[in-house]
């Protein structure tokens, strides 16, 4: 940069400044402005009180006509006193209000509910409480000619009662009637049929549709709030195939659902309840996800308005099933054998396992490994047997590898020697032609020591998804790690610092020293192969894999115990085999097996061939028409 080129930046600087001095305005100017924005913002705020007074007066009359409406049609079941009746079985308990003739409880049994509040667990109880009262809500609107039917605002007659059914009848005289019937299996399926009766004349022809609002504030269940609420999805089946979900993170309200679905699932980490249909939830559902303070004991506001198939005549009833329980991905394949409605219901996919490639990993490997291995040793041995499996799997290719990052390392000399001539910058091309050269003469190729992680990769990404969802993983210890499905605190303290929340990880401190040891190794064994500049460049790198562990920290300090535990044994045991090779290789036995080679190739010319050879003669082709490209 010359001196003229200075002076002119510094001028036009020095313009532009003044400029934006004296254009700015006046403090009269200024005040004046203020008062006018202030009072447009005063008006702005009076303007936008009033149309939520509206809208808020709107809305009470529509429900005050409603309710006078269904109160002249449904005049005896407008009145009454609430009754609770209690549907049981082995696995789960539900308790149903005759208000509404909804569950209004589900207990989810044989799963440790946690105390929250109670971080030592001396208050955990035995079973798991999805919801009760109000935090759950489910309204059937129908819209007659003369009156809007709301399911919330009628008390139920509860008729036909034992632990598995119920029918509840809401009378609307002269032999009109609505009934709700109930029927719960044998795990956790419950089955339910709205039909009417009586009631043909009093719709519309063309009113052959049932609304629904379904809402639920799913409760905190596990003591690591970040971790279980980035678990915590509405996630739903689209009935052409498949499952969508709103984001975990954002809030959605009244979302569309462009494509008709088959069910909707209310879900947090571990449990979920489930609306399914019979003849399909029509296209255009309305899915809202509100994200809760952490603290307040919830994780999400969830609701979700439907429409459904609905016959007036009352031949034939519109039928739910409901799927209070836990997400575990065996009982969820079953579910849709034990389902009335003959659909591919997909309930499994419930248990996030993954994009399509780590999906398939973990559905067709890890869960059947997981499987086997649970009945026969306690869970945390069970993720160390499943490590020490892909390890063994994976051993000959790595060894491989390794072996190929060995022949770069005794080839190190001779590659310095083929290449010193090649020191300036503008000579880097020919120099990484000439360590082609010398790698297709000794038949190796330098690529190969990139697989272990290629490998390595797939399955770990594989874990990250099943290691989380893993159910069975819930309320297990294992050594010092009361729990392996949530973090195990080392400390903790009652507010949240950046960057790291109220605790530390004793498994996330393991798998970050086990990752500097890991990186260490891989970066020595690196940079023993680098020729020249090479070697140079690597040390930027090295800071690079050193600074990864800390972002890990961060990271994958509210992540459970369990998967930090088995990234931790993973890394242990991946450094504990590349010493082992390490130690076990003869240089000298090595490099004469490589000399051996080169005098074979050197005399039969034809046998130059693999990776490192096709790289060669890419780059030649490469000079060569770098030289054309000049020489025009």
């Amino acid at each position: 940069m010359d001196k003229n080129t200075i002076i002119g930046m510094v001028l036009i600087a020095a313009l532009l400044f003044g400029y934006s001095w004296y254009s700015q305005p006046s403090a009269e100017e200024q005040r004046a402005a203020f008062v006018q924005d202030s009072i447009a913002q005063a008006k702005k705020r009076e303007l936008e009180k009033a149309q939520k007074a509206d809208a808020a007066a709107r809305k009470q009359t529509e429900q005050q006509q409603a309710a006078a409406d269904t109160t002249a049609l449904f005049h005896a079941a407008m009145q009454g006193e609430e009754q609770r009746v209690v549907l049981k079985n082995n696995k789960v308990e539900l308790t149903l209000n005759s208000k509404g003739a909804t569950v209004e409880r589900a207990v989810v049994k044989n799963y440790v509910g946690h105390d929250i509040n109670v971080k030592d667990g001396s208050k955990d109880r035995k079973d798991v409480t999805l919801f009760e009262g109000k935090d759950q809500s489910l309204k059937f609107m129908l819209a007659a000619k003369e009156a809007n039917i709301n399911t919330a605002d009628l008390y139920f007659t509860p008729s036909a009662q034992t632990d598995s059914t119920v029918t509840f009848t809401a009378s609307a005289g002269a032999g009109r009637s609505l009934s709700l019937k109930y029927t719960l299996g044998r795990d956790y399926l419950l089955h339910m049929q709205l039909s009417v009766e009586g009631m043909g004349g009093l719709f519309a022809p063309d009113m052959k549709t049932l609304d629904i609002n379904w809402q639920d504030r799913v409760k905190q269940q596990e003591r690591g709030f970040t971790f279980e609420n980035r678990y915590a999805t509405l996630t739903y089946h689209e009935t052409a195939g498949g499952t969508d979900y709103l984001s975990e993170t954002s809030e959605k309200v009244d979302e569309p659902c462009k494509e008709s679905i088959d069910w909707v699932a209310f879900k947090n980490q571990f449990f979920s309840a489930v609306m399914i249909v019979k003849d399909d939830f029509q296209k255009n559902a309305l899915l809202t996800s509100i994200p809760q303070e952490k603290g307040s004991g919830y994780l999400k506001q969830y609701q979700a308005r439907l429409k459904t198939a609905f016959d007036p005549n009352g031949r034939q009833p519109s039928e739910f099933e409901f799927y209070f329980g836990p997400n575990d991905f065996r009982l969820l394949q079953k579910v849709e054998h034990e389902s009335r409605f003959g659909k591919s219901l997909e309930m499994e996919r419930l248990v996030y396992l993954g994009w399509p490639l780590f999906r398939w990993i973990n559905r067709f490997f890890t869960i059947y490994v997981f499987d086997f291995l649970r009945n026969y040793f306690p869970m945390g041995i069970v993720l160390i047997l499943i490590t020490l499996l892909l390890k063994v799997l994976t051993y000959p290719m790595v060894k491989k590898s390794y072996m190929s990052s060995a022949k770069m390392r005794v080839l190190k000399p001779k590659l310095e020697e083929a290449t010193k001539q090649y020191d300036k910058p503008e000579d880097q091309m020919q120099k990484q032609q000439a360590m082609m050269a010398e790698y297709s003469k000794y038949g190796v190729s330098p690529l190969s020591g990139c697989l272990p992680m290629l490998i390595q990769m797939p399955i770990w990404i594989a874990m990250f998804n099943f290691v989380p969802n893993a159910i069975q993983l819930r309320g297990q210890s294992f050594l010092w790690m009361k729990d392996l499905s949530t973090f195990d605190p080392l400390f903790e303290w009652n507010h949240n610092l950046w960057l790291i929340g109220d605790h530390l990880s004793l498994t996330c401190i393991l798998f970050c020293v086990a990752q500097v040891l890991y990186s260490w190794m891989t970066m020595r064994q690196q940079r023993d192969q680098m020729v020249g500049q090479q070697a140079e460049q690597m040390k930027m790198m090295q800071w690079m894999m050193y600074l990864m562990p800390l972002m890990f920290f961060f990271m994958f300090n509210d992540y459970s115990s369990g998967l930090n535990f088995y990234y931790f044994v993973s890394l242990f045991f991946s450094a504990a085999i590349m010493w082992t090779l390490r130690k076990t290789t003869n240089d000298k036995k090595l490099l004469e097996i490589l000399e051996a080679r080169y005098r074979e190739n050197k005399n039969n010319p034809k046998k130059q061939s693999g990776l490192a050879a096709r790289l060669q003669a890419m780059q030649e082709m490469q000079r060569r028409q770098m030289e054309q490209t000049k020489k025009k």
